[in-house]
């Protein structure tokens, strides 16, 4: 009898154990198998304005479960690390530690098995994740997580060393040796049918009739000025074709794949424990990014997405019970338009922000004072101070922020440059904005300075449709949850996104084995969840900052 089997018979034993009948009514089974999807730079506004033409998962979520249109990253730094971190954490960037994209999952120490790029792994990651508290409840609970990007599959599991994978970009799923030193046999199988290079040379064509396209099809600041209408080819040179599939909707369609082979060669599911699967699907983040969220190729992406979602929603009811998966998604963050679309004029650089004068200036001037240039570094709209070498040098570290901070208040389009030491006290007045650039920075980052712009303002440098603001624009996400125990419906009533994972954890029957930030959304559950432990009553209050 294999490990798995014998899982199976001993928990199976413990379910088949006398319940009285009061305890049957009031309690459901747990889910056998709980699916969080993250649909990487999706706004719920995309939701409601193609509902129409969704036939797949989307259209089952709106139909069938329920749906939050009003939730809120309650953070600043709206990137996918910081997104999928809190989203399946409970807790903010300042008490998970994933603050930015760059300090995010990065890690030489963790080499890829195979495959291009850096290592890799969730060592900056602080705490717990729900799966952390599924299996603190039960040993045997097993979890996979897929994705493109391999941010988007190490953090929604925080530090548990299941089985993870993502896109290696040479056409093969990869890990890192923080997850074991061999892939297992399944991984090798699934990579070496080269499913990924069958899309060489294969053209992207929408999905549906022009006249279900009201957008425009050729923007001359879409994508660079390149290829910005349709079709769009996929090359047929192996390693720049292997490469650029992370820039078509069939991306989302391989992954997807690598998720349900997983889930039958691991069994996971098949119960009576709860498992987790967790699926990143970030095609719509790289269309969004290249072509922007009012293009048409964006409108073609969500509504393909709706489909492989369908895909994967039939899959797993076909292979497991459906009365026992939950399934919930959410997003990382949304997307700010294009300033060419929001400005007037002809200016390239309209509706941007060049902060390098003022940074390059200051370095320069502590340079020639004897003081190395990363002493004071300016990152993600963070000003970080080494006081430790300021003081060395004899110079004071608060003069020099005052003086960089007034001359950013200087430049067009530039919104505040707060304090960091004054965030609490501008949080306490109501100030949303400050309030969610404290949620962002852990006690322990040296940052002085956050700089806001103005709405729709971009970072110089950058040419493609970008997020990362505290404003709504990113910060607005879709969550909705589908599956047993779950009141289907709309909710209008506002919600953050450190609410979705105690949520799934009140299904699942467990309670957060840390204090965390977000509370459970008992509007949304049939059932009321039992009282947690005394010990984890404080875990459900939130971290009051």
């Amino acid at each position: 009898m294999t490990l798995r089997a014998l899982r199976r018979a001993v928990a199976g034993a413990l379910v088949c154990a006398p319940l009285l009948p009061s305890a049957l009514a009031a309690q459901p089974l747990k889910p056998t198998l709980i699916v969080q999807i993250t649909i990487d730079q999706l706004r719920p506004d995309y939701l409601d304005k193609w509902a129409p033409q969704f036939t797949g998962g989307f259209r089952r979520f709106l139909t069938q479960g329920a749906f939050f249109p009003e939730t809120f990253h309650d953070h600043a730094t709206t990137e996918t690390a910081p997104g999928h971190a809190t989203l399946w954490s409970g807790r903010i960037p300042a008490n998970n530690g994933i603050v930015i994209n760059d300090l995010g999952v990065s890690d030489a120490q963790a080499p890829l098995l195979l495959g291009r790029g850096g290592g890799a792994s969730p060592w900056r990651f602080r705490g717990s994740a729900l799966f952390d508290w599924i299996r603190s409840r039960d040993q045997f609970s097993r979890a996979l997580s897929v994705s493109r990007k391999d941010r988007g599959a190490i953090l929604p599991l925080g530090k548990a060393k299941q089985q993870v994978y993502w896109y290696g970009l040479d056409g093969r799923f990869t890990t890192s040796r923080y997850y074991g030193d061999t892939l297992p046999t399944w991984v090798q199988q699934f990579n070496a049918r080269e499913q990924a290079a069958t899309y060489l040379g294969q053209t992207w064509n929408p999905l549906l009739p022009a006249s279900a396209y009201p957008e425009r099809d050729s923007v001359a600041y879409e994508h660079e000025g390149k290829d910005i209408a349709f079709p769009h080819t996929l090359g047929t040179d192996r390693r720049r074709g292997l490469d650029s599939l992370t820039a078509f909707p069939w991306m989302d369609d391989l992954t997807v794949d690598m998720a349900l082979a997983g889930v039958q060669a691991m069994e996971l599911g098949k119960g009576p424990t709860t498992d987790v699967l967790a699926v990143s699907l970030s095609t719509t983040d790289a269309i969004g990014h290249g072509w922007g969220p009012d293009s048409k190729e964006l409108h073609d992406q969500v509504l393909r997405v709706d489909r492989v979602l369908g895909r994967l929603i039939d899959s797993l009811y076909t292979l497991r019970d459906s009365t026992r998966i939950v399934f919930a998604l959410g997003s990382d963050h949304g997307v700010t338009p294009y300033p060419e679309a929001a400005f007037p004029g002809t200016d390239p650089n309209r509706g941007r922000v060049d902060v390098r004068p003022v940074i390059d200036a200051v370095r320069s001037a502590l340079v020639a004072g004897g003081l190395e240039t990363d002493a004071l570094e300016y990152q993600d709209r963070m000003l970080m101070v080494d006081r430790d070498r300021f003081a060395a040098k004899g110079i004071n570290a608060d003069s020099v922020i005052e003086r960089v901070r007034t001359a950013l208040l200087t430049l067009p389009g530039m919104a505040q440059v707060y304090r960091v030491r004054d965030l609490p006290t501008l949080a306490a007045r109501g100030d949303k904005v400050a309030r969610r650039w404290m949620h962002s920075l852990p006690a322990d980052m040296n940052v002085a300075l956050t700089v806001v712009f103005k709405p729709g303002y971009y970072v110089a440098t950058t040419r493609s449709a970008t997020h990362g603001m505290p404003y709504d624009l990113d910060a607005k996400i879709p969550v909705l949850f589908l599956g047993p125990g779950i009141k289907a419906g709309r909710y209008p009533a506002p919600i953050r996104s450190v609410d979705v994972a105690p949520t799934l954890a009140a299904l699942a029957q467990v309670v957060p084995i840390e204090r965390i930030d977000g509370r459970v959304l008992t509007q949304v559950l049939t059932t009321p969840p039992r009282p947690a432990r005394p010990a984890a009553k404080a875990a459900n209050r939130g971290v009051r900052r």
